[in-house]
C-alpha cells in the first residue's frame, strides 16, 4: 500500500468529518506528530443516540471529555444526564477563567473560547449528599436490578422474583425495603408457609437467604434510596427558559462504599426512561444524553440475564432518542454484545505495563477500522486530553481515525462551590417535589396493622392471603375481582396467556372456595401508563412476545386493571410501569 503524504492525510480527515448538519466540536487532529486546526473533527448531534464510549487509563482526560461534550450538547439544546463521581463535573454551574496556557491550546486548535455557565440540577441518590433526592419505589426497582444490588445468585433471584409476583398479585404495594421484608417474613413464617408453597418454586431456605440480604441492605443505610416520592426520569428531559439542556449531575462521593448500588441505580433511570418514552425514530437531535461513567460497575460478575435486559435497552432505547455514552478504563470493560452497539469511540490513551495491558492494548486496536495511524504506538504516546476518535457520520458510515487534541471546556474544570451547589439545591422547583420523604400505607403496614397516624389499615400479624386481599390499597375504595360488572382478573390472565401462547397457562386456578385475588387499587391520583414488555415475567411470556405484541397488551392492560397490566408487562428489566407525575 502507498504510503500517504501528510497532505492526503488531512485531506482524509477534512472530508471524512465534513458534516452538513449540527454537531459537537470534539478538537483538532494530530497528523504526523503535528497538530492540524484545518483538520476539525466532530460528531453529528443526529448520530448521538446511536450511543458511545469514552475509554482510557485513569489521569488522561475522560473527566474533562465528558465535561465539554455536555457543555456542546446543552447549547444545543440536548439535555444531559452525568453521574458526578469525584465531583469535579459541577464545575458546569461556574464559569472559568482563562489563562495564558488556556487560551495558548484553544487558539492552537481554532476554538473560540470565553468562559461560561450552563444550567445545572444538582442530584443525590436518597439525598445522601448535597442535592435533589433522587428516589426509587422498591416495585418499579424490580426484581432483576435489586436481585443484582443485593448480589443473588440465579436461584435466588428466580425466588425474588416469585415474591413480587406474590406482592403484585395480593395487592401488598413494596415502597421500600421494609415492604419487601415483612412479605418475606410472612412468607417465611408459619401463618405463610402454605402461600410460600403455592407460590411453587422459592424454599424456605431460600426465602431466609434473600431476607438476610435485605437486612444487610438495611444495616448499611441503603434504605433512604427507596420511597416515595420516587423519581420520575421525564425530569432529566428538561430544557432551561433559554432553551438550553439542563445537565442532570448525580452526585455519587461515596461510590467506592456503595458501588453496585449506585451503578445499578443509573441503569435502573435507564430502564425507566426506557419503558416511559415512546418511539421516537431518527431525530435531528437526541432527548437525551446518558453518560454512564465507571461502566465496567455495571458488568463485573453480572447474571446472564442483566447482561441480556442491559444488551437490549441499549439496542432498543436508541429509537427513543436517547444517546447512551459509557465511560470506562478499556473497552474488555464492556461485553462484546454491548460493545458492537457503540459506534462513536473517544479512546484515550492506555497504558501497557503488564502482560494483562498489552493484551487489552491490542484487543482495543482490532475494535477500530483501518486508518492511517499506528495505533499500538498512537494509544501508548497520547497526551492528556489528546484520544483516538472515530464516530459514524451522518450516512450511518464510520469517519476516518483521528488522533485529536481535545476542546477544552468554558466551565471549571473542577467543583463548584459548596454555598453555589447548595443555593441551586435551595431554589430548585425539583426540592418542593421531592425533598422531604414520604411514608404511604403499603404492604409493611398491611402485613402488620401498623397503619401510623393516619389509621387507614386494619389487619394483623400473620394474615393469611384473605386478610392481605381485603387490606385496603389506600384512602379511595377498591375494585374487587369477582364483584359483578368486574373482571375476575386471574381467570382473565390465564385467559389471555392461554390464547398467546398457545397452552395451558402456568397460573394456577384459584383453590375451591376462595375468592380471586382483587385487582390492585391506583395509589396515585393520575391514570397509570403501562408500557410494552420485553422480558420473561413470572407468567411464563418471553420478552420476544411481549415487545410484539406491546401495544395491544397495553390495551389489554388497561381494560383489565392495574394489577393484570403489572403482572403482564413487568418491563425489560422487570421494572414496574409507574403513573408519570408531570
Amino acid at each position: 500500500m502507498a504510503i500517504k503524504s501528510t497532505a492526503d492525510k488531512i485531506a482524509t480527515i477534512q472530508k471524512g468529518y465534513a458534516l452538513e448538519g449540527p454537531s459537537i466540536e470534539l478538537g483538532a487532529a494530530i497528523i504526523d506528530g503535528e497538530l492540524h486546526k484545518v483538520a476539525p473533527v466532530r460528531l453529528p448531534l443526529s448520530m448521538m443516540n446511536r450511543h458511545g464510549l469514552v475509554a482510557g487509563a485513569t489521569g488522561t482526560g475522560k473527566t474533562v471529555t465528558l465535561h465539554m461534550m455536555a457543555e456542546q450538547l446543552s447549547t444545543a439544546g440536548v439535555p444531559v444526564f452525568l453521574a458526578d463521581i469525584k465531583g469535579d463535573l459541577s464545575g458546569l454551574a461556574t464559569a472559568a477563567t482563562g489563562t495564558e496556557k488556556l487560551v495558548a491550546r484553544t487558539e492552537s486548535i481554532g476554538q473560540p473560547w470565553s468562559g461560561r455557565t450552563f444550567p445545572v440540577e444538582f442530584l443525590a441518590l436518597g439525598g445522601d449528599g448535597n442535592g435533589i433526592p433522587v428516589r426509587a419505589t422498591v416495585t418499579s426497582f424490580g426484581p432483576l436490578l435489586l436481585s443484582r444490588v443485593m448480589e443473588l445468585n440465579g436461584t435466588q433471584e428466580s425466588s425474588l422474583q416469585l415474591v413480587f409476583h406474590f406482592a403484585d398479585k395480593n395487592n401488598l404495594e413494596l415502597i421500600d425495603l421494609k415492604d419487601l421484608r415483612a412479605v418475606i417474613q410472612f412468607l417465611t413464617s408459619d401463618e405463610g408457609k402454605e402461600e410460600l408453597k403455592e407460590l411453587g418454586g422459592p424454599s424456605k431456605s431460600t426465602a431466609g437467604v434473600i431476607l438476610r440480604e435485605l437486612i444487610t441492605l438495611e444495616a448499611q443505610g441503603m434504605e433512604k434510596f427507596f420511597g416515595e416520592p420516587e423519581f420520575d426520569t421525564a425530569e432529566l428531559l428538561r430544557t432551561a427558559p433559554d432553551g438550553r439542556g439542563v445537565v442532570s449531575c448525580l452526585e455519587l462521593p461515596t461510590l467506592q462504599t456503595k458501588p453496585m448500588l449506585f451503578s445499578t441505580f443509573l441503569m435502573w433511570l435507564l430502564a425507566d426512561l426506557f419503558e416511559e418514552l415512546p418511539e421516537a425514530g431518527d431525530l435531528d437531535k437526541p432527548k437525551l444524553v446518558f453518560f454512564l461513567d465507571e461502566a465496567h460497575l455495571l458488568f463485573d460478575d453480572a447474571s446472564k440475564a442483566f447482561l441480556d435486559a442491559i444488551t437490549t435497552a441499549v439496542r432498543l432505547i436508541r429509537s427513543k432518542g436517547v444517546g447512551i455514552f459509557f465511560v470506562t478504563q478499556t473497552p474488555k470493560d464492556v461485553p462484546a454484545e454491548v460493545l458492537g452497539q457503540l459506534a462513536n469511540r473517544v479512546q484515550h490513551a492506555l497504558r501497557a505495563y503488564t502482560p494483562e495491558d498489552a493484551k487489552a492494548l491490542k484487543a482495543t486496536v482490532s475494535t477500530f477500522p483501518m486508518s492511517d495511524y499506528d495505533l499500538e504506538e498512537t494509544l501508548t504516546s497520547a497526551g492528556i486530553g489528546e484520544a483516538v476518535i472515530t464516530v459514524m457520520n451522518e450516512k450511518g458510515a464510520p469517519t476516518p481515525v483521528a488522533l485529536t487534541r481535545l476542546r477544552a471546556p468554558e466551565s471549571v474544570m473542577g467543583p463548584s462551590s459548596d454555598a453555589l451547589i447548595s443555593g441551586t439545591v435551595a431554589s430548585s422547583a425539583l426540592l418542593r417535589k421531592y425533598g422531604t420523604a414520604v411514608d404511604n400505607v403499603s404492604a409493611y403496614e398491611k402485613i402488620t396493622g401498623n397503619a401510623g397516624a393516619g389509621g387507614r389499615v386494619a389487619g394483623a400479624a400473620g394474615a393469611s392471603r384473605e386478610k392481605l386481599a381485603d387490606a385496603p390499597a389506600g384512602a379511595g375504595s377498591r375494585a374487587t375481582a369477582g364483584t359483578p360488572g368486574e373482571p375476575d382478573i386471574d381467570a382473565e390472565a390465564r385467559r389471555i396467556e392461554e390464547e398467546i401462547l398457545g397452552r395451558p397457562s402456568s397460573r394456577p386456578a384459584p383453590a375451591p372456595g376462595r375468592a380471586p385475588a382483587p385487582e390492585r387499587q391506583a395509589r396515585r391520583e393520575a391514570p397509570q401508563e403501562t408500557s410494552q414488555g420485553t422480558s420473561q415475567g413470572a407468567d411464563g411470556m418471553t420478552g420476544e412476545l411481549a415487545g410484539a405484541l406491546g401495544g395491544g397488551l397495553k390495551s389489554m392492560a388497561r381494560s383489565l386493571g392495574t394489577q393484570l397490566g403489572r403482572e403482564l408487562l413487568r418491563g425489560v428489566f422487570g421494572t414496574a410501569t409507574k403513573r408519570r407525575r408531570r
